[in-house]
């Protein structure tokens, strides 16, 4: 281990990579006519739906905005019930709440950390109304299972692809694979707006209702209304301030520009983990599955605690003294204290709960050095093998 007397260099789990094209991008709207409701929101929005192939975008405030708009435009009756994996950000439940429906959590693949198929056939009731599939740490579920187990019940299935953009699954990228896909802009994730989302849908009347449920239930924004020279707009619906900035989205279209890099260049971090971590027994990291492709947001390991003296945490504070951002991603959502007291029993997700204490999130960024990569492999081993029985 590094000595106390050496500066150590941080490594955080995620970051953004901006240069000078980025800057630049802003600085132009900076000196336009529009900061907001612009043309560059219209073109962030062109360049996603020509980036996945889905018909129609709806760029949001951020991730969570997408699920709640993206949910909203379904109308769906109050107390229905939203199936959701027992492993995700919170915002995947938290939007069915913010809808006065209920999410209904189901457990996942104990070797992709995915929404397990088969047991959301076995949720369903007469209530449910719609499936969130959670593209956990950037690979697509198993979106040919979910689709169909979604049209047999009469279903919406929703993608919440916040960790997946520019994966595939088959021959189609994801944006395409479900009736509505949702990413998100955060400064970890891909590329990044600063904060921002998306709806992305082929359904005309999907889109129009998002993308109104944005602009406080009103028909027209702003811009609109200066095209057509008119003071006239109606609120139809109650909806939110959910509108995205040109500013940002500015940014978000200099960023898709090197999408395809930031992926590739992930996928070499990945690599490179899965072969330094074949050969350490005190390890499991993510299976990845046949036709489909991994853009890695995130890398997660599953330690094998019988090997290892101590806790996950315990690893996890050894790791954070020598530097590296690790993180957790993520405690069962029914875990939290809100939910705790929101759902009347205790959701039965045996997998989500065994894994949750063997988590561990390494640094995965577009912009790792080599150096950093070694780093991270190196320190991870000499924390295990100190801790090995």
């Amino acid at each position: 281990m590094e000595t106390a007397n050496t500066e150590i260099k941080k490594i955080p789990y995620g970051r953004q990579s901006i240069n000078d094209d980025d800057i630049a991008a802003v600085v132009e709207v900076l000196k336009s006519d529009w900061l907001t409701t612009g043309p560059a929101v219209n073109q962030f929005e062109e360049s996603l739906c020509q980036l996945t192939g889905a018909k129609h975008a709806v760029a949001v405030t951020n991730g969570t905005a997408a699920l709640h708009a993206g949910i909203a435009a379904l109308e769906l009756p109050p107390g229905s019930e939203i199936i959701v994996p027992a492993i995700t950000f919170v915002a995947s439940a938290n939007a069915a709440v913010y809808n006065d429906c209920k999410p209904v959590f189901v457990d996942i693949e104990p070797d992709t950390l995915l929404l397990d198929a088969e047991k959301v056939e076995a949720a369903i009731t007469d209530r449910t109304r719609a499936v969130v599939a959670v593209d956990y740490a950037g690979q697509p579920c198993d979106y040919d299972r979910l689709q169909e187990i979604c049209r047999r019940h009469n279903l919406f299935l929703i993608a919440d692809a916040c960790h997946s953009i520019g994966a595939t699954f088959g021959d189609k990228q994801v944006g395409q694979l479900a009736d509505i896909t949702t990413f998100s802009f955060h400064p970890v994730k891909h590329i990044t707006t600063g904060e921002g989302g998306v709806v992305l849908t082929d359904s005309e009347s999907l889109y129009t209702k998002a993308r109104t449920f944005r602009n406080h239930g009103i028909t027209a924004d702003s811009r609109q209304r200066e095209k057509a020279n008119s003071h006239r707009y109606d609120m139809i619906g109650l909806g939110h301030n959910f509108r995205l900035s040109d500013i940002n989205c500015a940014l978000g279209v200099s960023q898709l520009r090197r999408l395809k890099d930031f992926v590739k260049r992930r996928r070499e971090i990945a690599r490179i983990y899965n072969q330094a971590f074949q050969g350490m027994p005190e390890i499991d990291f993510l299976s990845s599955r046949e036709g489909r492709t991994n853009s890695y947001h995130l890398y997660p390991i599953m330690l094998k605690l019988e090997s290892l003296k101590g806790t996950r945490d315990d690893i996890f504070n050894d790791l954070r003294t020598q530097g590296l951002g690790v993180n957790v991603h993520y405690l069962p959502v029914y875990e939290h204290s809100f939910y705790k007291n929101y759902l009347e029993s205790r959701p039965h997700c045996p997998v989500a709960d065994a894994t949750y204490p063997r988590l561990l999130s390494l640094p995965m960024f577009s912009d790792m050095e080599d150096e950093d990569i070694d780093r991270v492999v190196s320190l991870v081993e000499k924390a295990v093998q100190q801790r090995r029985i």
